[in-house]
């Protein structure tokens, strides 16, 4: 079998592992999209939402789908009080004897390949300064050293996005921030259908019975994607004869839509004050090519620039872009 015939069964195990997981949720689906594009670019993603929208649940099932388990995945709810040591591992003692100060981080983040962290703007100074040195540059100091981390997924949930200034940083680092509503707020079908659903979940968890590890698309999956993406999107053609230069976007990414792409990232920040920095205006290219990817293993269209609706960096500006976005675009 050739890498693209292996690259184009791995994406449709991820479309219909994606199919599979809209059936155990009622009005998730954008979030399960979200997901599973965020997986495939390996870009965080925030989940904002009150106690109770099914947040972790979320995770929990994407996660259990994907086969994940022991020490691959790590999950942890971050208060005001936790500390480095609870997601890094306690100091090694025979170490601290010797005068190192090396960590036992036998499952724990630095060790996981997918990680979950609940309450994440709960992180204190000291856990803040770990998390953004592991998501920019995939690695932590144990003993002054630099550790590679193997992580590829990192999904975060919060009740609210802080707005002071000493969460910025982090909160820069999600390009995709999605608000998961109630389900209530569907109306009378969404109701119902939630009660449906949630009579299901308590079958299940009584029976022990998890459904959604079907084992329709796994980890690696998800890995082959994102390496064939990298791979793509690193790629130089010089022409021989005039040497001009073609780019992953002149390919996947018609002028038209680049000005379009261009063009909405002015409008955010003029109209609506949201700032995109150069670092999400290069990730958020990723997201739209892994999106374009899945969905049709072709070029972005002017629809995939729906993505931007989640660029938000608080709830209200979620609320005016999920609005402003589909009017700009047309749809």
């Amino acid at each position: 079998m050739t890498e693209e015939e292996q690259l184009e069964q791995s994406r449709r195990r991820i479309l219909a592992l994606r199919s599979d997981l809209y059936r155990y949720f009622v009005g998730k689906n954008e979030i399960i999209d979200l997901m599973t594009i965020a997986a495939i670019a390996q870009e965080p993603l925030l989940l904002v939402g009150q106690p109770g929208t099914a947040k972790s649940e979320l995770v929990l099932k994407f996660t259990e789908a994907i086969g994940l388990s022991g020490t691959d995945y790590f999950e942890y709810m971050l208060t005001e009080f936790s500390e480095p040591s609870e997601i890094l591992g306690a100091l090694d003692l025979t170490g601290l004897r010797d005068g190192r100060f090396t960590r036992r981080s036998e499952g724990k983040l630095p060790v996981a390949r997918v990680a979950f962290l609940d309450e994440i703007f709960n992180a204190s100074s000291a856990i803040l300064n770990v998390l953004l040195t592991i998501l920019n540059e995939r690695k932590y100091y144990d003993d002054g050293r630099p550790i590679p981390v193997p992580l590829n997924l990192l999904f975060a949930a919060t009740n609210e996005i802080p707005d002071h200034a000493r969460m910025a940083a982090l909160r820069d680092r999600f390009c995709l921030k999605v608000e998961s509503l109630s389900v209530r707020s569907l109306g009378v079908d969404g109701f119902e259908n939630l009660i449906d659903a949630g009579l299901k979940n308590e079958s299940w968890r009584h029976s022990r019975s998890q459904p959604w590890r079907a084992g329709i698309a796994s980890l690696d999956d998800f890995l082959l994607a994102h390496k064939a993406l990298l791979s793509q999107l690193g790629r130089v053609r010089i022409d021989p004869y005039d040497e001009s230069e073609t780019r992953d976007r002149h390919v996947f990414m018609r002028a038209d839509v680049l000005a379009t792409f261009r063009t909405l990232v002015e409008t955010m920040a003029r109209e609506h004050r949201i700032f995109v920095s150069d670092r999400k205006v290069v990730k958020l290219y990723k997201l739209l090519r892994a999106k374009a990817w899945l969905e049709r293993s072709g070029e972005v269209l002017r629809s995939d620039l729906g993505l931007l609706a989640y660029l938000g960096n608080t709830l209200e500006q979620l609320a005016v872009l999920r609005h402003r976005i589909p009017q700009y675009l047309g749809s």
